[in-house]
């Protein structure tokens, strides 16, 4: 073996000074910020108006309210009790399985929206800026407006109903689709554009064959993510009249109907979960089958 030189004690001696007075300048550093990030949540916590002796004071409130809506289940009489509990199943299906087909639609058509023009607000893909400026602004549009505005909008102009709300989903999922679309493609490998361009190959026959191969499955990754999204999103649409649970959901609240919020939050929370599992899977898969080509 090997024996290793020691240093000499002067050199040691500066080292170990250097070393020491890095991380006393280090722990400056994070000291400042620690003290910036401080001043900033004040400030904050200051323009937002929280009170936190207020909210100290009420928080009773809050977990007498949760307590009211929970439900009496007695053991010898549960199947009594279950059935008082969820005394309007049939109807609450249906209008969940209408919250689902709003999510899908307005998931499929905002997916199919951002897909279309991902291609155009890429800047390895498109060289004219004009082109690229209008794609990129428009999507941003389409993302900066909350879904409930959209929906506002729409109810006004068409009424009341489950239509509003997968508008309301389409045109939003547009806008966040096209923005991670367009990023996967920016970040693709060049070589096979640079190939097909270098056989005289049109800008949609590029598209094809040399980005598409590239991307497919991370779209699908990101589609489904936004699903999950949109299942949540759906679920409030109804606050505004645009149909599914969550117009249901409001009027148990309004009425203090305190077993029935229960019962349609209970219904809503089982069916994300089983949501996010099974799509989760999905991306897994996906993602995975990729890595192996």
């Amino acid at each position: 073996m090997r024996r290793l030189t020691p240093l000499p004690p002067q050199r040691a001696a500066d080292l170990v000074g250097r070393y020491a007075a890095e991380r006393a300048v280090a722990r400056r550093r994070m000291l400042a910020s620690l003290a910036v990030l401080a001043v900033l949540l004040v400030l904050a916590s200051y323009a937002a108006e929280v009170r936190p002796l207020v909210l100290a004071g009420n928080i009773g409130k809050f977990t007498a309210y949760l307590g009211q809506i929970m439900p009496v289940l007695r053991p010898d009489h549960l199947g009594t009790d279950l059935a008082e509990w969820y005394w309007g199943l049939p109807k609450w299906l249906s209008l969940l399985g209408e919250t689902l087909l709003m999510a899908y639609l307005g998931t499929l058509l905002g997916a199919v929206g951002g897909f279309v023009l991902c291609f155009v607000a890429a800047g390895n893909l498109v060289k004219s800026p004009a082109i690229r400026f209008a794609a990129k602004r428009y999507l941003e549009i389409c993302r900066t407006v909350p879904e409930i505005v959209f929906a506002l909008i729409f109810v006004i102009a068409f009424g009341l109903g489950p239509m509003v709300g997968v508008l309301a989903l389409a045109i939003h999922t547009t806008g966040a689709l096209g923005k991670l679309f367009s990023e996967v493609v920016e970040n693709i490998d060049m070589k096979p554009v640079e190939g097909l361009t270098g056989t005289g190959a049109s800008w949609v026959e590029i598209v094809r064959f040399a980005v598409l191969p590239q991307v497919l499955s991370n779209f699908a990754s990101y589609a489904l993510l936004r699903f999950e999204i949109n299942v949540r999103g759906a679920g409030v649409m109804g606050f505004v009249g645009a149909g599914g649970i969550g117009q249901e959901l409001l009027v148990a609240i309004r009425n203090f109907y305190y077993s029935d919020v229960s019962a349609i939050l209970l219904m809503i929370v089982l069916t994300v979960f089983a949501i996010d599992l099974g799509t989760e899977k999905l991306r897994h898969r996906l993602i995975d089958g990729e890595g192996e080509r």
